[in-house]
């Protein structure tokens, strides 16, 4: 059997070992380049995707993120900022991890090649029409990841396959494919190195995307951060003072009425609600801002 390309040995690297330790990152550091360039070619796909998974998740639909090691990993990173970064609803996320939570920080013997544990994991998340999974393999053959796209597609759930290799018969199994070829790794078979940076890029580019297409974001800003220490409050301070244009003064007493929540705040100041108010029209528009200002 053929190994996957992300598997092969590149014999540039052959004595990578004795090489002087500058060649040595350079070697490593042109691999990473490589790895965020062969995101590029992708991204027809990468806007497909964003167009299919918009409506679910407008409707009410869960982002889900399934894969094993290194990728599992990645997926878990992902799905885990969205909610401060963003403030998506912790509850609107599934993982599904090779090994479970304990993987995260330590290898599971076995965990990948779970098929039972994958369609257990998904039929305890209740997946439905309206989720989204974006299931995530540098081969693109691990088992565990591929029972999860087969039984949440079969739950009607929107199914992303995420790979490094074209040949992965993961690209096949999911509704949408997204390949980056990194090829052979430096060293050879560390799927952590070129492979592993692609697949967070491509997460970054649509998880971000999706929160554009959503409303989270405004004139640029991340105006449904959580702004949870010191350091996000002096930012959502900033942030009203910039897209407002009012003094360090009046941001902290709109943002003093909204809880620390950037988008009522603004609606406090340039649409003169309370803070109560401004929260009730943006539940009414589903948290659009643009929409809300308009209103």
């Amino acid at each position: 059997m053929a190994l996957p390309a992300t598997e092969r040995p590149d014999p540039r690297s052959e004595t990578l070992d004795r090489w002087p330790m500058p060649a040595v990152l350079s070697a490593l550091l042109e691999g990473q380049l490589a790895a965020v360039a062969s995101v590029a070619p992708a991204l027809p796909q990468l806007a497909a995707v964003v167009d299919a998974a918009l409506p679910r998740l407008r409707a009410g639909g869960r982002i889900a993120y399934a894969g094993a090691g290194t990728s599992g990993r990645i997926a878990f990173q992902d799905g885990a900022e969205l909610t401060p970064t963003f403030d998506w609803p912790r509850d609107r996320l599934a993982f599904f991890m090779a090994g479970g939570e304990t993987a995260l920080t330590r290898a599971v013997e076995g965990a990948e090649d779970d098929t039972e544990s994958a369609a257990r994991m998904v039929g305890e998340a209740e997946i439905g029409s309206d989720d989204v999974l974006f299931a995530l393999a540098a081969s693109g053959t691990t088992p565990f990841t591929r029972a999860c796209v087969a039984a949440t597609r079969a739950a009607g759930a929107l199914t992303v396959g995420i790979a490094c290799d074209p040949a992965a018969p993961l690209l096949a199994e999911a509704e949408f494919a997204i390949v980056a070829v990194t090829g052979p790794e430096t060293p050879a078979g560390s799927t952590r190195m070129k492979a592993g940076t692609a697949q967070k890029v491509v997460l970054n580019l649509i998880s971000t995307a999706l929160m554009v297409g959503l409303g989270r974001t405004w004139r640029g800003r991340m105006v449904d951060m959580q702004a949870t220490n010191a350091k996000l409050r002096r930012r959502a301070v900033r942030m009203v003072c910039e897209l407002a244009d009012c003094t360090a003064e009046v941001a902290e007493a709109a943002l003093a009425q909204t809880g620390g929540r950037v988008k009522p705040a603004l609606l406090v100041v340039l649409a003169g609600l309370d803070g109560t108010a401004a929260q009730s029209r943006l539940q009414t528009v589903g948290g659009d801002l643009r929409a809300a200002l308009a209103g």
